[in-house]
């Protein structure tokens, strides 16, 4: 499954989202997200999902967090989730992970990542061995890395996969 292209375009940004809370000089404003948002022709059950991953990729957190925490799903647990580690609450971040449970999209991100990964410091975060993806594990790698370091543009690298995935996942 891919994303459709009109939503593609929506995250192909040319400077990936922070691993925290910060805006990017690139990121659509909250009314280029809306404005985008509303022309897309989307099925009601994928338009909250859809607008609130979108609305944290463009850093938006705050709007995001207004619509995945009245997402009753382990959908809108996920982002909840992903939302919390920018902020960065990562104790928080790990509640609406449990939540989440299993999610269908952890084996796409876990085999993507490995691919991303491999031949770095952070191979060990997702490994072939392994067939689902620790949002755990990345909470705690996130958590202690910070800007600058070589490895954090290939964990911001993850977070588009995980969005990526998650994406896919509401597209069906």
């Amino acid at each position: 499954m891919s994303i459709p292209r009109e939503i593609q375009i929506l995250l192909d940004t040319s400077t990936l989202a922070s691993l925290g809370p910060e805006r990017r000089a690139d990121a659509l404003s909250l009314s280029e997200c809306q404005a985008a948002l509303n022309a897309l022709d989307l099925h009601p059950r994928q338009q909250p999902l859809i607008h609130s991953a979108l609305l944290l990729w463009h850093d938006h957190l705050d709007a995001s967090h207004d619509l995945s925490q009245n997402i009753s799903s382990s959908d809108g647990s996920f982002l909840h989730g992903i939302m919390h580690r920018r902020e960065p609450d990562y104790s928080n971040a790990k509640y609406w992970f449990t939540r989440t449970g299993q999610h269908a999209a952890f084996h796409t991100i876990n085999t993507r990542a490995t691919e991303a990964l491999k031949d770095t410091p952070l191979a060990h975060l997702a490994q072939s061995t392994m067939s689902e993806w620790d949002p755990f594990a990345f909470v705690d790698i996130v958590s202690q890395t910070s800007s600058g370091i070589p490895e954090y543009e290939a964990l911001q690298a993850v977070q588009k996969i995980e969005f990526e995935g998650l994406i896919e996942r509401f597209c069906l």
